[in-house]
């Protein structure tokens, strides 16, 4: 089989490994879980340098903070993505769930406005940091 399909034919111990499996009443072929060498990178100490380095620049990159931090940039997008929950938003990072402090300020805001009603909403004042120009020609 190998001179007719190449590379693509699976290796014949391959084969005999998952014929073997399905005597026994495998029902799946991929590799099973397999112990391995745990993740170095992913230590409480580095979650938390991380999150430091996200949190003073908003707009830091993966491969900024993996070398920041001397790992790979699969670990970095691992603590930043999976661990931390922060994602992409406008080339900043945001959390991507509510933290306790603000679903706490959110309770808060939404009790006052059961009490308050629209005058709650007439006082609160709202800030744009953008700066727009306008040019008479």
């Amino acid at each position: 089989m190998k001179p007719q399909y190449g590379d693509a034919c699976l290796p014949l111990q391959q084969v005999y490994e998952w014929d073997r499996n399905f005597e026994n009443w495998a029902s799946r072929v991929s590799d099973a879980d397999h112990p391995s060498r745990p993740h170095t990178a992913y230590t409480p100490a580095r979650v938390e340098i991380v999150e430091q380095v996200i949190r003073k620049n908003r707009r830091v990159t993966t491969d900024e903070v993996a070398v920041e931090l001397s790992i790979s940039h699969g670990s970095a997008h691992h603590i930043t993505h999976d661990v931390l929950q922060y994602h992409k938003v406008c080339a900043k990072w945001v959390p991507k769930q509510l933290t306790p402090d603000l679903k706490e300020r959110r309770k808060e805001l939404l009790g006052r406005y059961q009490n308050e009603g629209e005058t709650l909403l007439q006082r609160i004042v709202t800030e744009d940091r953008s700066w727009t120009h306008f040019f008479k020609s």
